[in-house]
């Protein structure tokens, strides 16, 4: 019984390694990285009073709030400057003037010293106003020229207190600018007032916004995000789907980003030629709050409307950004003048807008498109879409079968030994 337990262990580990590795290799971008410039992020907290309230896991919304950024000090990649702003944290006083001027770079943004940098959130005390939109024209300046990637995680417990400057509009204004600046949000124990601010922020610069009631949900997303910084940056070209194949643009390989209504279907166009492969992927990204139970659907489609192949992913609220992807081979033929094949991929999701948030604009996609020269043979294309990486499986397979057989024996011959004794 320990030698079968063993056998079935070390095949079903590998197997679940090799999904995760070569299985669905669409995931992977397809153009190439824009530059090599070390990426950056800048984490801007709210340290005004209402900080002080007990209401996450039983602590105070600082407390939850230090313990998250000293996790992820702890975790941030090596190749990510990171750096820390406060807002609201040094002026005590009711005068508006002063308070809407209270932002400062605790941190600035450089490579991490992780001792320094946690010294510095230790010494954070909730103290006054709420100037985000201030906070968030320093900290555009925060960063160096010719960063990878530049993102701002906000983190909040309430609503701007520096009106007429609306937060909102300063995020616009940063896109305006055309720097490749993301905002992303986060709310604490969040209001109707608070979420809808902070997911307008978010939107304009194509960020999301997410709302966080306890501590671990704090720390797993701002790791979630310094690590998305640390990912190759390619340039998204922005396109516009259709209703329908017949009308919608042709792509070439690149990365493409557009936006979808809920429950919406977009068509674009792809031209494949004998002996190419395309290889697409889409995600879809919840830029504001929507209702639990979702998915997307990606369809490789004939011109005359035959399903070639899909792929499909659902959601269930746990995560901000969905994606699936699916591969075609187009067979080689012996005819030198066989004309391109054009396959529509059709984009579908079943997102639905919780109640009063705003359905428009639609929801941010990204559609990766990559054609490939395909395998020589129709016969080199393994039946579960693996190509020539199925000799490689069975290798591999067989290896974990060997080493379970060699692992159950040991273990056996050690019991043995250990009863004999």
């Amino acid at each position: 019984m320990i030698t079968r337990k063993r056998r079935v262990a070390g095949v079903c580990a590998l197997l679940a390694a090799l999904t995760a590795g070569i299985a669905f290799p669409v995931a992977a971008v397809a153009g190439e990285p824009t530059g090599q410039a070390t990426p950056q992020v800048d984490l801007v907290l709210d340290v005004s009073g209402s900080m002080r309230t007990a209401d996450i896991d039983g602590g105070t919304r600082m407390a939850a709030a230090k313990q998250a950024f000293n996790e992820v000090l702890d975790a941030t990649p090596e190749e990510v400057q990171l750096g820390i702003r406060t807002l609201g944290a040094n002026y005590p006083g009711d005068n508006q003037k002063t308070g809407c001027k209270d932002t400062a770079q605790l941190y600035p943004v450089s490579t991490l010293d992780r001792t320094e940098a946690k010294t510095q959130v230790a010494t954070l005390s909730p103290t006054g106003w709420t100037p985000i939109g201030p906070a968030l024209l320093k900290a555009a300046d925060d960063f160096t020229d010719g960063a990878s990637s530049k993102r701002i995680v906000l983190i909040s417990d309430g609503e701007d207190t520096c009106a007429p400057l609306d937060p909102c509009e300063v995020a616009r204004e940063i896109a305006a600018k055309g720097i490749g600046l993301t905002i992303d949000t986060l709310g604490l124990v969040p209001n109707t007032k608070m979420r809808q601010q902070l997911s307008c922020i978010a939107e304009a610069t194509g960020g999301t916004y997410t709302s966080v009631e306890h501590a671990d949900e704090l720390t797993d997303k701002v790791n979630q995000l310094v690590d998305r910084a640390a990912d190759p940056v390619v340039t998204p070209v922005a396109t516009e789907g259709a209703g329908s194949c017949a009308t919608a643009p042709t792509l070439k390989s690149g990365l493409y980003t557009d936006r979808e209504e809920f429950a919406q279907q977009r068509w674009y166009r792809v031209d494949v030629d004998p002996g190419q492969e395309l290889r697409a992927s889409v995600s879809v990204g919840a830029d504001r709050a929507v209702n639990p139970s979702y998915g997307v659907l990606l369809r490789a489609v004939t011109a005359h409307g035959r399903e070639i192949v899909r792929g499909e992913a659902g959601g269930n609220g746990r995560t901000d950004v969905i994606a699936t992807g699916l591969r075609y081979p187009k067979a080689d033929t012996d005819d030198e003048d066989a004309a391109a094949e054009t396959v529509c991929l059709q984009v579908t999701n079943s997102f639905s807008a919780a109640s009063g948030v705003k359905t428009t604009p639609g929801l941010p996609l990204e559609l990766t498109v990559d054609v490939v020269d395909g395998p020589s043979k129709a016969s080199d294309v393994a039946s579960f879409g693996l190509g020539r990486g199925w000799w490689l499986l069975g290798a591999l397979i067989l290896t974990g079968f060997v080493a379970g057989l060699l692992w159950g024996w040991l273990s056996r011959w050690r019991l043995a030994v250990w009863r004999t004794n």
